[in-house]
């Protein structure tokens, strides 16, 4: 059985983290947050915060910065962590490395990583969270207190197809799924009008292979989520067994994905998608930034749809990234924490309309139009995330790598039952090495 170097580096990380942080707050809790009524543009002159970001996000928030800086006088720097960020950044504040502001998943399986309780400025009383849409404000929450600012819309899981392939098997929206068992029937229907595989699997890159069983836990009450997070339910559940063992029989099994499924690549999932030698790809957000950046929003209004799935109903999931959530820091220096919650304001105030013109990205405010020209693919996304349900990184308390076990199935090395006890295995290990409650 293949070793996970990142699940024991990850455990590693944890406990150094609360192992440091709890040194460092042996004087009493940390403070409630709050502060002084937050002017976005008072002047800041000589003030100087510090940024981190990952490597493949660093220019995302250069249009608020350069704007902040402009209005305030304030220099704002940022750093790029090295990869794998969810990694490096709890090591490095285990050395006693702190910046003032930080992109992090406002997920509750990834905030605790960084110890928020020790480490971060609370922002319940911040004047944007009211302005945030409903999905948008239930995260960057842990144990009741707000940690981070929500800055860009959480990624959306659904369904991608061509639209040339569907109209060649006959199909159109009426012929949209309204379950995940409806799904695999279209699938079938796919397969029979057609030469496209109705779905690309991207074994290759692994990451993607989750998605199939995802949809399927979305039944799971959120009880049976609660209990989970407490030690009380257990990976290995029934429901979640069945639902491994029905992507590899009634997916890949049945022939319902492309030839090369072990090895597709996410590149190769766009492509595929793209010429119609698939029909159909169950991705995030970020497969559609993939094809909006090679082929542009008019050319995915032309040949690409999208629509939402959940197991027993048409509705998509939600799953936050490194992007969507920003944090401030307890760095001991009141006026930078001040200058950091100033820039928070900033950022989803008065700049936020400027902001999402130019990233062309959609509004997390209700409030505030999202922008023309984006494809029809991200305005269907943005109308269906109100209702959506939230993926298992947005609901346990970790994400365990459920797709490293499932490359092994796929590749005959682990039964579902095996990978099952794989999840349960490292769930147990990181939520211990978090000190969790009940493990």
């Amino acid at each position: 059985m293949r070793r996970v170097a990142g699940l024991t580096a990850l455990i590693c990380t944890a406990a150094l983290t609360l192992t440091a942080c709890s040194d460092s707050t042996a004087g009493g809790p940390p403070d409630s947050g709050g502060g002084p009524p937050v002017d976005p543009t008072a002047s800041l002159e000589g003030v100087e915060l510090t940024f981190w970001t990952a490597q493949n996000s660093v220019t995302a928030p250069e249009p608020v910065i350069e704007a902040f800086e402009a209005a305030t006088g304030a220099e704002v720097s940022t750093e790029a962590i090295p990869d794998l960020y969810e990694q490096n950044v709890p090591t490095r504040l285990a050395g006693g490395d702190k910046p003032d502001l930080m992109f992090w998943q406002p997920s509750i399986s990834t905030l605790p990583f960084i110890q928020p309780r020790q480490n971060l400025l609370p922002l319940d009383e911040e004047p944007w969270v009211e302005a945030l849409g409903p999905t948008e404000r239930s995260l960057g929450v842990v144990d009741g207190t707000r940690y981070a600012a929500i800055v860009t819309s959480p990624a959306m899981l659904g369904v991608y197809y061509n639209k040339d392939v569907f109209a060649e098997a006959g199909l159109d929206e009426a012929d949209f799924p309204g379950s995940y068992a409806e799904l695999l029937a279209l699938g079938h229907t796919v397969a029979d009008r057609t030469d496209a595989a109705p779905f690309y699997e991207v074994g290759g890159d692994k990451w993607p292979l989750q998605w199939q069983v995802q949809v399927q836990l979305t039944d799971l009450p959120d009880a049976w989520w609660e209990g989970l997070n407490r030690n009380e339910e257990s990976w290995t559940d029934p429901a979640v067994v069945d639902a491994i063992t029905r992507y590899q029989d009634d997916l890949l099994g049945a022939g319902l994905a492309q030839e090369n499924y072990r090895t597709g690549t996410f590149t190769g999932q766009g492509e595929a998608l793209w010429d119609g030698t698939a029909a159909m790809a169950l991705n995030v957000t970020s497969f559609q930034s993939q094809l909006q950046a090679q082929y542009g929003s008019a050319g995915i209004d032309d040949r690409i749809g999208w629509f939402p799935i959940a197991n027993s109903e048409a509705r998509g999931l939600y799953s936050p990234d490194q992007t969507n959530g920003v944090v401030a820091f307890r760095t001991g220096d009141e006026q930078r924490q001040n200058a950091a919650r100033q820039f928070l304001a900033f950022w989803l105030g008065p700049h936020y309309p400027d902001y999402v013109d130019a990233r062309d990205i959609p509004s997390i405010q209700p409030d505030v139009p999202t922008p023309d020209g984006l494809p029809q693919t991200a305005l269907d996304q943005v109308a269906a995330l109100p209702d959506a349900h939230g993926v298992f990184q947005a609901r346990a308390i970790v994400a365990p790598e459920l797709h490293v076990g499932l490359a092994d199935m796929i590749h005959g090395e682990r039964s579902p039952r095996d990978v099952a006890e794989f999840v349960q295995d490292q769930f147990t290990e990181i939520a211990r090495a978090q000190g969790a409650a009940g493990f």
